[in-house]
């Protein structure tokens, strides 16, 4: 279900116009995945609470509260990037981003502690998901257009310094 500025951004001159439109179907998978995984984290954060408590640090407070919150933002998350308009996609990549290292203290705390969860029973697949952690956050800034914003804002800076 995409729409018009879904699948070919507007023909310009700019030689990235091919690139953005070669790589529009693969970005739209890669941010309807994103938006699928933190709507059913956001929905699990209020049916499975207590495994989400693994992923809450000792030394948080309120980790009710933190796993409740924590599930509102996935689920507005999961809205703005299965939703948002084209404009403001690389604003929510950003977003996206922050929340996933803001939330990372939290998957180092499961494994310093080795508590098992979500399927992580060996301290190897609580390692190995750490790692995934910044495929995550690369994944929402590339799906978002939120890189190609960031690279085309530096390069019209960089050319209206050279005038």
């Amino acid at each position: 279900m995409t729409g018009p500025d879904e699948t070919a951004p507007a023909a310009s001159g700019r030689p990235e116009a091919a690139d953005e439109r070669r790589d529009a179907v693969p970005r739209a998978v890669v941010r309807w995945l994103l938006a699928v995984l933190f709507a059913v984290a956001g929905v699990g954060h209020f049916t499975a609470a207590e495994a989400f408590r693994a992923q809450v640090p000792p030394w948080m407070p309120w980790p009710e509260a933190v796993i409740a919150v924590s599930g509102v933002v996935e689920l507005a998350l999961a809205a703005a990037l299965a939703f948002a308009p084209r404009r403001h996609r690389p604003l929510v990549g950003w977003v996206t981003a922050a929340f996933l290292v803001a939330v990372f203290p939290g998957n180092v705390s499961q494994y310093v502690t080795g508590t098992a969860a979500f399927g992580l029973e060996t301290d190897s697949a609580r390692l190995v998901r750490l790692f995934l952690q910044p495929a995550l956050v690369a994944a929402a800034l590339w799906s978002t257009g939120a890189w190609a914003a960031w690279r085309a804002r530096r390069r019209a800076k960089g050319r209206r310094f050279r005038a």
